[in-house]
């Protein structure tokens, strides 16, 4: 499949640039298809089309907009098996997995943002003699990253649209090809030329040019903290608006009163989904000191039942790293943890198999703070189990980090997990294992990011607040 050319305007264009990026199965190292590696020439005629159609399309009611969005919502939900193939083949995601998450999430979420613009109060609300209406930011860049790499494209674009934004989309070079077939679905639509654009290219050439672009009112990016501060950086200089959803190191603070077992199973799943390649993965488990040893043998037996292997066999639980730069980095981490003064309790560096970027699943214990396994983001199936005396200790040891994306707390008292999850500094955080909700406001505290994205916060990243005083 060979995606070799730019959807700008409602239209196949060629880049300027004439380059193309190979895209590779992590699984079998094999080069799967060819994108556009898009110019800033590219991005100026992206830009030009969505300001060109952000005047109608942001006139348009908005149970319009929702209309559009709803059709490509159930075209999504059409395509689950192809699309769930196709990203297993981008980035190594186990197929089965791949459908529920990697297509249903974002299918979901389309559907939601339809249904918030249908029912989002716009305008009306008056204070004192002001009306308060809420309107589009304008053109909005989207830059997205690889490890669920169409749920974050839909989580921007569909809030955007639904607030009546146009945009244009830089998805991740490593993993791209979802991005185009949601291009093909919003063009099966009849969404309004312009109103969606997407150019594929690198961060460095393409990311940085959407971000400078004068005429681009906003950008909302998904992807590590220093890329972030980057953006951030230029973004500043023209007083942009940013929404960033950045790094992880969060913190399962398992209480004494848990049921262990449970919670040290659970939370391994949790550390290991998607190889480990999930941003708000919860891969600081903290366990009582006088549990550690009991701990560590319900961890080590949990990651050997994690079988690895072919993405479409359907016993594989952990497919590849996404990258050989990516198993590299994690592979690198796992020895610094060693050499740091962890120790391992199963798993390691070693190769795994000869072909594909898989790693071993790896559990740490007797890890200390100051170690840079519990500091920095891993970004792979690499869990931190950390002892901790009292609850006082095992909070100061889970503030204890630049981020605040997530995290989990575990108690045979739910009234007790309820008062120390109020007391973690982190977007969202789950007690006893409650479910993820894709509807409710993710994001960060700290260097995690600045604002927040599904549901009705976040459509409201993409709308700027007016006062009309009467």
């Amino acid at each position: 499949m060979d995606r070799t050319q730019l959807y700008v305007g409602g239209t196949w264009i060629d880049s300027a640039s004439g380059r193309t990026i190979d895209v590779v199965n992590p699984a079998t190292e094999e080069v799967i298809a060819r994108v556009a590696a898009g110019s800033p020439a590219d991005v100026d005629l992206a830009v030009a089309a969505a300001k060109d159609a952000f005047p109608s399309w942001s006139a348009l009611a908005p149970k319009e907009r929702a209309d559009f969005l709803q059709a490509a919502a159930a075209a999504l939900t059409a395509r689950t098996d192809e699309l769930g193939q196709l990203i297993s083949e981008d980035m190594g995601m186990p197929l089965g997995f791949a459908k529920m998450i990697q297509v249903g999430l974002p299918s979901f979420n389309l559907g939601n943002f339809a249904e918030l613009a249908r029912t989002f109060a716009f305008d009306g609300e008056e204070v004192g003699n002001s009306l308060i209406v809420r309107e589009p930011v304008g053109v909005v860049g989207c830059i997205t990253p690889w490890n669920y790499p169409l749920h974050q494209v839909v989580l921007k674009v569909g809030a955007a649209l639904a607030a009546g934004c146009t945009v244009v989309v830089k998805p991740s070079e490593v993993a791209p090809l979802s991005a185009y077939v949601l291009a093909e679905v919003f063009d099966a639509t009849g969404l309004p030329p312009g109103v969606f654009n997407l150019i594929s290219g690198y961060g460095a050439e393409v990311g940085e040019a959407l971000v400078v672009h004068p005429d681009v009112d906003m950008i909302s990016f998904t992807g590590s903290t220093r890329a972030g501060k980057r953006i951030a950086e230029l973004a500043g200089k023209q007083v942009k608006r940013v929404a960033l959803e950045l790094g992880g190191k969060s913190a399962n603070v398992i209480l004494d009163d848990a049921d262990l077992e449970k919670a040290v199973a659970d939370g391994v799943g949790k550390c290991f989904l998607n190889s480990g390649q999930t941003c708000s993965a919860l891969t600081r488990m903290l366990v009582p000191a006088d549990k550690l040893e009991q701990a560590e043998q319900i961890a080590a037996a949990t990651a050997a039942a994690f079988a690895v292997g072919d993405p479409n066999d359907a016993a594989t639980l952990l497919g590849p790293l996404v990258s050989s730069a990516q198993l590299q980095r994690v592979r690198d981490y796992i020895d610094k943890g060693v050499a740091e003064g962890a120790r391992l309790v199963t798993g390691g560096s070693e190769p795994l198999q000869d072909k594909g970027f898989y790693v071993r699943p790896t559990v740490f214990s007797g890890v200390t703070p100051d170690m840079t396994i519990a500091r920095e983001e891993i970004f792979g199936p690499v869990l931190v189990v950390m002892p901790y005396q009292d609850e006082d200790d095992a909070l100061r040891i889970a503030k204890d980090s630049e981020y605040g994306l997530a995290g989990g707390v575990w108690s045979g008292d739910p009234d007790r997990a309820l008062r120390v999850a109020r007391r973690l500094r982190t977007g969202q955080v789950e007690v006893n294992g409650g479910a993820f909700n894709p509807a409710a406001p993710f994001g960060g505290y700290k260097q995690s990011g600045i604002g927040r994205e599904a549901g009705t916060f976040g459509l409201e990243e993409f709308l700027e607040t007016k006062a009309i005083q009467r």
